[in-house]
């Protein structure tokens, strides 16, 4: 009768030791999954904390070169036009040489 008992506490024992052995394993493994969190948030809290400056450097940048791009299109137009008048006054000249 004792040696039932003393065999049935073993298994108990034995089991719950495996239970606690999965229990140990997947702690071990949630704490790794919360490291991997808390890093990626580091991470991207570094880089999304940087970005509206960096939108706003580039959003000036922008600006600057569609001001720039306005000017060069209207001399762009006035050269246009300026050439357009001389193949004119060109072709008149040829015409009336003639």
């Amino acid at each position: 009768m004792i040696t039932v008992v003393v065999t049935i506490n073993i298994l108990i024992s034995v089991i719950l030791l495996y239970v606690a052995w999965r229990v140990w394993l997947l702690k071990r493994s949630f704490t790794n999954l919360k490291n991997a969190f808390n890093a990626a948030s580091r991470n991207s809290h570094a880089v999304l904390s940087t970005l509206p400056n960096f939108l706003y450097a580039r959003q000036t940048v922008i600006k600057n070169l569609r001001q720039r791009n306005q000017g060069l299109e209207s001399q762009f137009q006035k050269s246009t036009q300026a050439l357009s008048i001389l193949l004119i006054v060109s072709r008149f000249w040829r015409r009336r040489g003639q």
